[in-house]
């Protein structure tokens, strides 16, 4: 079985957050989302339970497009340890910089 795609997690997640916003019982919840996406009760469950944590609804992700970039060498090793580091991917990381740099540049520009 394929794995669920980060738009098709998000949706699910925010399926279940509305269902139980709106009174709907965590038990019925787990049916309904079981029903609408074919999923297992036991993974439509996990995803009641998460979405019982939640403030509001998750943010719909944005499309991620690959790209190939040439940097020094030394830069992509200290950016492969901190990934590992921190946790957070690589495109994470440059996408953090990137939208950092170009806010700065916004305001000063």
């Amino acid at each position: 079985m394929a794995r669920s795609s980060r738009s098709q997690k998000v949706e699910r997640l925010n399926a279940a957050y509305t269902l139980l916003a709106q009174g709907v019982s965590a038990s019925e919840a787990v049916l309904r989302l079981s029903q609408r996406f074919g999923l297992s009760q036991r993974q439509a469950y996990r995803y009641v339970q998460h979405a019982r944590a939640m403030d509001r609804p998750v943010e719909p992700a944005e499309a991620l497009i690959p790209i190939t970039i040439k940097i020094p060498g030394t830069l992509a090793e200290t950016l492969r340890t901190h990934s590992k580091s921190s946790g957070d991917s690589i495109g994470e990381i440059v996408a953090r910089a990137l939208r950092r740099l170009f806010s700065d540049m916004d305001r000063h520009g």
